[in-house]
């Protein structure tokens, strides 16, 4: 084991748009990555381009990945290409750059979180961060470099009051990940994977400014 992705990647096209608390007011905010680069020592963190494709296919279409986060892994560049044009038109979802190679090697989305509907949370300004790595770049640590760029650009830039993630139980070396950023776990709940018609445990955890 030891794909880095989480449930609620935009890949997996399946994560729920939460509703609107009731009562309470609507803190899900959008924002839109167009004209934003973050870099870190290994990576940039820019928006999709069409000619990003072929690099999206290569680790997409790689049996495994996406499975610990939810997803089939794609059987056609077709699948590539139509997420490709969601992850455009969102304008809420990170490429990975790997600034040695060149290539696109992962994804960083903002989404919308379940806290937007927990009643301890929901006054909170908070997004979700999912994320998927190629697997020919596993175990070198550079998924969270890429997700304390993103917490001090959320923070930051966006004046987001808190971030939320989640990594199935299976997934240990999300769960490395997200410890290694800060997160507190919170809580534990189930996923039905429909592409995959699988049930999987969601771990939980918030990160709060």
């Amino acid at each position: 084991m030891g794909t880095i992705g989480t449930a609620e990647s935009l890949e997996s096209q399946e994560a729920p748009e939460p509703s609107k608390p009731k009562g309470g007011k609507e803190m899900d905010i959008q924002i839109d990555i167009t004209d934003t680069v973050l870099e870190t020592p290994r990576l940039i963190l820019r928006p999709w381009r069409e000619s990003d494709l072929e690099d999206f296919f290569a680790y997409a279409s790689v049996e495994g990945v996406g499975e610990m986060a939810g997803w089939k892994h794609h059987e056609s560049i077709e699948v590539s290409r139509a997420i490709l044009g969601d992850f455009m038109s969102h304008k809420n979802v990170f490429a990975l750059a790997h600034r040695e190679s060149g290539r696109v090697i992962g994804s960083l989305g903002l989404h919308p979180s379940w806290a937007n509907e927990d009643e301890a949370y929901r006054h909170l300004k908070v997004k979700e961060i999912g994320y998927v790595l190629s697997r020919d770049y596993w175990g070198q640590g550079l998924m969270p470099e890429a997700v304390k760029a993103v917490i001090g650009f959320c923070f930051d830039t966006c004046g987001l009051d808190a971030l939320t993630v989640g990594h199935f139980s299976v997934n240990g070396q999300s769960r490395r990940v997200i410890e290694k950023c800060g997160f507190r776990f919170v809580k534990e709940s189930r996923y039905h994977a429909k592409q995959l018609d699988r049930d999987f445990n969601d771990m939980k955890y918030i990160l709060i400014r």
